[in-house]
């Protein structure tokens, strides 16, 4: 009997997943059998002329190098964007540590993360501060609604502005098509003390998909210099 015979071969005929199985089980076919190389034949991807089965097999090496080196690219872009970004946190949070005088922090919050991180508009509200601090601007005209909202949220929000009323607090509300909202809190139990906006007319700079990681760490350091308002 055959390789590729069977005892009923009149009621199960030979299909390609036999011969595949054949194949792949009997190593030495193709040493014994080495001329058939030369002769298989295969359709080009890159068009319909016929080529020899070592000549698809350097194609499919080639292009499995090619998408290589794309991964590997990504890697160096993603790898370089990091390094980029761990940078300017670096220095917004030498920022926060060298402000001297408490009742400028959140400004220089606001301003830095404005210009290190390329953000068009910025706003920053704290309340339940300490009495020398409430006539500051950013200790004043906050809502108990904006209070909840602030409250609520468990992580940043990032996605349209749906006509939050933070949004106000922006020097171009009109011009904030997507928006980050951050709260500020002391620890995750705690009520928020605080609400960080970030905004961009661009409606896809802050959108639902994109991570929270790195905002979070923004609101903790944030959090932890806003401190020092608190009575």
């Amino acid at each position: 009997m055959t390789p590729f015979t069977h005892d009923n071969n009149a009621m199960n005929p030979i299909t390609e997943d036999d011969i595949a199985n054949y194949l792949s089980n009997t190593p030495d076919f193709f040493e014994r059998h080495a001329q058939l190389l030369a002769q298989v034949q295969l359709t080009s991807p890159h068009g319909n002329r016929a080529v020899s089965l070592q000549e698809r097999q350097a194609e499919m090496l080639r292009e499995k190098i090619k998408a290589l080196e794309h991964r590997l690219m990504d890697m160096v872009r993603h790898g370089t964007e990091n390094v980029v970004i761990a940078d300017r946190l670096q220095r917004w949070t030498k920022g926060l540590l060298t402000t001297r005088d408490p009742r400028s922090l959140p400004y220089r919050i606001a301003v830095d993360l404005q210009s290190l991180f390329l953000v068009p508009q910025t706003a920053i509200k704290v309340w339940d501060c300490g009495t020398e601090y409430l006539n500051e601007a950013y200790a004043q005209w906050v809502s108990d609604d904006v209070k909840a909202l602030a409250t609520s949220l468990t992580s940043p929000y990032c996605g349209l502005n749906a006509g939050f009323e933070a949004a106000n607090w922006l020097p171009e509300p009109q011009g904030a098509a997507s928006i980050a909202l951050i709260p500020l809190r002391p620890d995750a139990e705690s009520p928020a003390f605080g609400l960080l906006v970030l905004a961009s007319p661009d409606a896809q700079r802050f959108n639902a998909e994109m991570g929270t990681d790195f905002l979070e760490r923004i609101a903790e350091l944030s959090s932890g210099a806003l401190s020092r308002l608190r009575p």
